[in-house]
């Protein structure tokens, strides 16, 4: 095995393993000293692998990710200031659905997380010959944001509340947007 396929086991390893796995384990699964390891897991955190070193050894950093629908209305001069309200608090816009009587659920990807992120996407419906999803369902539209922590979504939600963008969901609404709200 090489360098490179060792350090991809090294993390598959970590992946698995809940508890910490020592770099003289490692080095036994790997077979290869436990300088070698120490050096690996260095080179990993070097290529940003977030490995924590604890007293029994090597772990996987967890991260948590929450997300939460939530319905919104606004006018297109509005977009961008939407947008940066959920970037500038740490959050993801994971896509935007509508939901059309006729048509049911329409759905985008987005993965804006970013205001350069924000800025491309302006700037490509600026480019294009097409419209906001939102436009079809007068101005009302859903993203999917994502974010580490509950707290973080009930922050991104206050501020779009704050700031006028946030609707009620109806009746006439599926089952499934009210769930994740």
């Amino acid at each position: 095995m090489n360098a490179k396929e060792r350090r991809e086991n090294i993390i598959k390893c970590l992946e698995v393993e809940k508890s910490p796995i020592s770099a003289t384990a490692l080095a036994k699964i790997m077979g290869v000293s436990r300088q070698v390891i120490v050096n690996d897991v260095a080179l990993l955190r070097a290529e940003g692998k977030d490995i924590l070193s604890l007293a029994r050894g090597y772990q996987l950093q967890k991260k948590t990710v929450c997300q939460r629908a939530l319905k919104l209305i606004h006018t297109d001069d509005e977009v961008e200031t939407e947008l940066n309200l959920v970037v500038d608090l740490g959050g993801t816009v994971v896509d935007v659905f509508v939901y059309h009587r006729s048509y049911g659920l329409l759905r985008a990807k987005m993965d804006i997380k970013s205001r350069l992120d924000v800025q491309n996407f302006l700037n490509d419906i600026k480019t294009g010959k097409s419209s906001l999803l939102k436009n079809v369902t007068s101005g009302y539209h859903y993203h999917t944001i994502r974010a580490e922590s509950e707290k973080a979504l009930d922050l991104i939600e206050k501020a779009l509340k704050d700031n006028g963008f946030l609707a009620q969901l109806q009746e006439h609404e599926p089952n499934e947007i009210k769930r994740t709200n």
